[in-house]
């Protein structure tokens, strides 16, 4: 550890600890970006939150927050102070009667569901994973897919976070709600949300049904009952097959009833299709190949069929990541989705006017020799009618629902496929042109000024609320400079990203330095997080 860090501990006095390590290697869970904080640091309580803060105002460090890691880009990458909630984790009360839960920000999803129903209680909606921790689903705008509820966010009833001067300020609707606003949708450049008071629900079960038929069947109920035949709907389209798979759940009082099995779930069609993408990375044209035989394999060849299970919420509403992967997924208005899809799918097929599922794509990039992965995953939220205050960086629609397009593109052994590229240039000025906003955790490359067009004067706002919460930038890096704060000074304590190398289990290793010089090595004990995530994968195949 730098000396004068030491030094300036020493003056503290205090049986406050300070449990940070040395020669860490952070890395997101799909191994895309790696970093090597100066110090990885574990607080167990406020106190020690405020310790930090405190001491790297005064060592003049940069402090990221970084839960799970799930984002697959560089938002958490850091050659400063790298904070690490994992074992600030608990709920701290839950009343039963009126569904109010207070708990720490560190506290995984996974663990909130597990301990909610051991007291009756649940959270109204999930996203696709439950690994991430409670701020850092509120901070991105974690979301799931039904018109009944909106985005996760929305059932914060109040925060606590430790701004840059040490101290920590609660807000809410009815206290510093310009505050609870930005704070909402933080993108962890305001301070570190230390507490969270949510509402939850009773516990509630899932009877759920999934078909696989054709995308025009789906897209001819778009406006009918799609999105309304239950409470919870969610779809996956398959360009190349042009098939949609339709999962729609219920809340029920009847028995659980596990998925059906097979021998090709699980273990077999893992690394099936795993070996199938690495194929596919040195023989691109066999993917629509792929895509037909592998989700055949797992939802029906046939139009039509159909499987079931009855799940408590907190699995039911979950979905398997499986691989390193890289995600762009963007919130465009629900009328928009059936010219999205079709646009999508004349562009990657190449269809001709004589094709009856024929639109003009008017995408500006050829789709020649390009093939892709599926499926993309299409859902729902409702928020233009919510009466809970709006964050400022909510990318969701005011004026009518709003529908997320998600592109996943797999990293089949770590390799990135080489559609990358040009598929997300191709997706994403489709998603501009009908009005979209990207999700902010996710592997998006519009630039800033697209940004600060769709976003206007909330950005404005956003921008204004984090200046006077951290002047200095003790929150802020070169992801937060490139996306959302625009091209003003930099900030004291602001990172700047100094170059990039490729890393030796895959991805890239990010390089930054603050105030202008760069921190020097250090020696003590390591940790990698990427034994904690290969750990994370196997028990997901379970």
């Amino acid at each position: 550890m730098d000396p004068a860090i030491k030094s300036e501990l020493e003056k503290y006095g205090d049986d406050v600890p300070f449990r940070a390590v040395t020669n860490h290697t952070q890395s997101t869970w799909a191994r895309t970006f790696h970093s090597s904080p100066e110090l990885f640091i574990q607080p167990q309580s406020i106190a020690e939150v405020e310790k930090v803060v405190n001491l790297a105002r005064r060592c003049r460090r940069r402090i990221t927050t970084v839960g799970c890691g799930h984002s697959p880009s560089n938002i958490t990458c850091t050659s400063s102070w790298l904070i690490n909630l994992d074992n600030f984790n608990k709920i701290l009360s839950a009343d039963r009667e009126t569904g109010v839960v207070v708990m720490q920000s560190g506290i995984r999803l996974y663990s909130v569901g597990e301990q909610l129903d051991a007291v009756g209680l649940a959270m109204p909606n999930l996203g696709s994973i439950n690994h991430q921790s409670i701020a850092g689903a509120i901070s991105t705008g974690t979301h799931g897919s039904t018109l009944r509820h909106g985005i996760l966010s929305s059932s914060i009833l109040e925060l606590k976070i430790t701004l840059s001067n040490g101290k920590t300020e609660t807000c809410s609707p009815d206290q510093n709600e310009e505050l609870f606003r930005a704070s909402l949708i933080s993108l962890g450049a305001i301070g570190i949300i230390t507490e969270i008071t949510f509402q939850a629900v009773p516990a509630f079960t899932l009877s759920w049904e999934q078909t696989v038929d054709t995308d025009l069947r789906m897209m001819n109920n778009w406006d009918k009952t799609l999105w309304t035949q239950t409470e919870f709907v969610r779809v996956w389209w398959f360009p190349y097959t042009r098939r949609a798979v339709v999962w729609a759940a219920e809340k029920t009082d009847l028995a659980p009833m596990p998925p059906p099995k097979s021998y090709y779930d699980a273990w077999l069609g893992y690394h099936v299709y795993h070996n199938l993408l690495a194929l596919g990375h040195y023989v691109p044209s066999i993917l629509p190949w792929v895509e037909w035989f592998v989700f055949g394999m797992q939802y029906g060849f046939a139009n039509g069929s159909k499987s079931s299970a009855i799940q408590p919420s907190r699995q039911a509403l979950l979905m398997n990541c499986l691989y390193s992967q890289f995600v762009n997924e963007w919130a465009i208005p629900i009328s928009k989705g059936p010219e999205a899809l079709k646009r999508l799918s004349s562009w990657l097929n190449h269809l001709t006017p004589d094709d009856p599922d024929y639109v003009a794509h008017g995408i500006p990039y050829s789709a020649e020799g390009l093939y892709v992965h599926a499926p993309v995953e299409v859902r729902v939220t409702e928020t233009s009618n919510s009466l809970t205050p709006r964050p400022h960086l909510d990318p969701t629609c005011t004026e009518e629902a709003t529908l997320y397009l998600n592109a996943t593109l797999y990293r089949p052994y770590d390799m990135d496929p080489p559609c990358h590229a040009r598929y997300y240039q191709g997706f994403e000025f489709l998603m501009r042109e009908l009005g979209g906003r990207p999700h902010w955790a996710k592997n998006f490359e519009t630039t800033g000024e697209d940004i600060e067009a769709m976003y206007g004067e909330n950005l404005e706002n956003w921008r204004r609320i984090r200046n006077d919460a951290d002047p200095e930038g003790m929150f802020v890096g070169e992801w937060h400079r490139r996306f959302i704060l625009g091209n003003g000074p930099r900030l004291a304590l602001e990172e700047v990203e100094t170059g990039r190398k490729k890393f030796r289990k895959g991805g890239v290793l990010v390089e930054g330095v603050v105030g202008g010089f760069k921190d020097e090595e250090d020696e003590g004990e390591g940790s990698e997080s990427g034994e904690s995530f290969d750990m994370l994968r196997a028990s997901e195949m379970k």
